[in-house]
């Protein structure tokens, strides 16, 4: 069980394949079950990396603080220790914040796939992201369509894993906050390859956001996906193959 010590907290983090790193960054609140349609998918073709972000699932810790910085120096101190010299990142709503600064402060992004991701906490809709911290079917409805919310058993998984895997009241708290308070200033200086990929139902961060980001990034693409704010578990099908499809073409270069 690898485990990257970061001060007052010990990072978990799992990897599997072979070949270059693709890491994977939670959405608030959320721990490593989310990219359980992606992370198995990607690795016969890459080396994919999930991990729990301070006080969610396995990484413990007592009191967690700071903004998006701290949680991309927590990336940064797992890359190192797993040896990764170059990763694509894959960041979802949160993540794709910590995914953002990341690449500002740090010289291992190759790429970015940013998903349900957008340029500062302003833009993010606080009614819905305290909706979705509560637990409960309602909890979901801004993640999922109704027709998904409707597959019993994969919505059972779903909320075992939220329980068991998910941060703590307190912990997702001090994330929103991060969130909340974060702003890409210069997203003109994040170069690198990026794929912007956005539920067109997104009720937390609007398609329209999406776009926006899409647009700042110098070498930003924009794909829409059916769905909601977890649109990459509903449509985790063409989801993985824009993934895989634009990876390719970026390690082509």
């Amino acid at each position: 069980m690898p485990v990257v010590s970061a001060g007052d907290c010990s990072l978990y983090y799992e990897a599997r394949g072979s070949g270059q790193t693709v890491a994977f960054l939670n959405d608030i609140g959320y721990g490593a079950w989310l990219w359980g349609w992606q992370h198995p998918a990607l690795s016969g073709l890459f080396e994919t990396l999930v991990f729990d972000p301070r006080g969610t699932g396995r990484s413990a810790v007592e009191g967690v603080s700071g903004g998006i910085d701290v949680f991309a120096s927590d990336v940064e101190r797992v890359l190192s220790a797993h040896g990764a010299r170059r990763v694509h990142l894959v960041g979802a709503g949160f993540g794709g914040m910590v995914a953002l600064a990341y690449a500002r402060e740090y010289d291992r992004a190759r790429s970015l796939t940013l998903v349900g991701t957008a340029l500062d906490g302003e833009r993010v809709s606080n009614d819905v992201l305290d909706l979705m911290g509560g637990r409960g079917r309602r909890a979901l409805e801004p993640c999922f369509s109704e027709a998904f919310l409707e597959e019993q058993e994969i919505i059972e998984r779903i909320q075992e894993w939220r329980r068991s895997d998910d941060a703590d009241p307190a912990a997702r708290a001090a994330q929103a906050d991060a969130l909340r308070g974060f702003s890409c200033d210069a997203p003109y200086e994040i170069t690198v390859p990026a794929l912007v990929m956005h539920g067109v139902d997104d009720p937390l961060i609007s398609v329209m956001k999406g776009r926006e980001l899409a647009e700042a990034l110098p070498n930003g693409r924009f794909v829409e996906v059916a769905g909601k704010h977890l649109a990459f578990i509903e449509s985790a099908k063409p989801v993985n193959d824009a993934i895989v499809g634009f990876l390719e073409s970026v390690e082509g270069e």
